[in-house]
């Protein structure tokens, strides 16, 4: 680990956690906007935590987050049938986003296959 990621890592665990994610974010625009278009780098998911309690709607934007190489458009009419599913249905949250973060993680194998296929 360089100097650079040390200093980063000692600060943000020096942060309380709502200070933490807003670091994240900020780093991640800073990536966006800057970064060297490393494909490797490009591929990977981004690594957020999923918080005790969430609802529905809350687990699609992290996992929105979490998986930025995705295109919306492909997962859009998924991630609506889980909302659905909840809201309409009742069927629990935690169930839903279980099944959420199988279907994002599947996409996402998906995506990398595609892409070492092309």
């Amino acid at each position: 680990m360089s100097d650079v990621e040390k200093s980063l890592l000692k600060s943000l665990r020096q942060l309380p956690e709502v200070q933490q994610q807003t670091l994240l974010d900020y780093a991640e625009f800073l990536t966006q906007r800057y970064a060297v278009e490393d494909e490797l780098v490009l591929q990977q998911p981004v690594d957020i935590s999923r918080p005790a309690e969430e609802s529905v709607v809350k687990a699609v934007r992290r996992l929105s987050k979490t998986y930025p190489m995705l295109e919306s458009k492909e997962i859009f009419e998924k991630t609506s049938s889980f909302m659905m599913r909840n809201l309409m249905r009742g069927e629990g949250s935690e169930t839903v986003i279980d099944e959420m973060e199988i279907f994002f993680s599947q996409s996402y194998k998906t995506y990398i296959d595609d892409k070492d296929q092309g």
